[in-house]
């Protein structure tokens, strides 16, 4: 399927704000809601549209350390990548775990309420997960998030 420039004047604006009713997003780009509702049942039927998110603001919530872990796995084939995969996901602190090519075999963005919070889970929960080899941390310092590649 392809998609149109309305159709991507929408997704920028569902991207922004996903709360946003059809009526809204009409306004927005030019069009009446009934409009903008099909369009959006077409991405969502296509698998463009996935879902809803809800963005918090981590800091807010007490975590104020954000580190990436590059994660070289030591024993490739004795542990699958799912197996993995699903234990670093059982970690609260864990919020995304991103299967890379390079240097490490996988990437983890984590979030502690301080730098001895973030070495209490590196040493009892990720360093104990299997197959666990060599590990690289870098401290998030600051963020400039983009919406996208719309």
């Amino acid at each position: 399927m392809s998609w149109d420039d309305t159709d991507m004047a929408i997704l920028r604006v569902v991207q922004q704000d996903a709360t946003l009713g059809a009526g809204a997003v009409g306004r927005a780009v030019g069009l009446s809601q009934p409009a903008v509702w099909r369009r959006l049942q077409r991405l969502r039927a296509a698998g463009v549209i996935t879902g809803r998110r809800v963005d918090l603001d981590v800091e807010k919530l007490g975590f104020g350390v954000t580190v990436f872990l590059g994660v070289k796995l030591a024993t490739k084939g004795r542990v699958s990548l799912e197996d993995f995969e699903r234990a670093c996901m059982s970690i609260p602190e864990v919020q995304t775990v991103q299967h890379v090519l390079g240097l490490y075999d996988y990437r983890l963005r984590v979030v502690a309420r301080d730098l001895s919070d973030f070495e209490r889970v590196l040493r009892r929960r990720i360093m104990t997960l299997p197959g666990v080899g060599n590990v690289e941390a870098n401290v998030l310092l600051s963020e400039e998030r983009r919406p996208g590649p719309l």
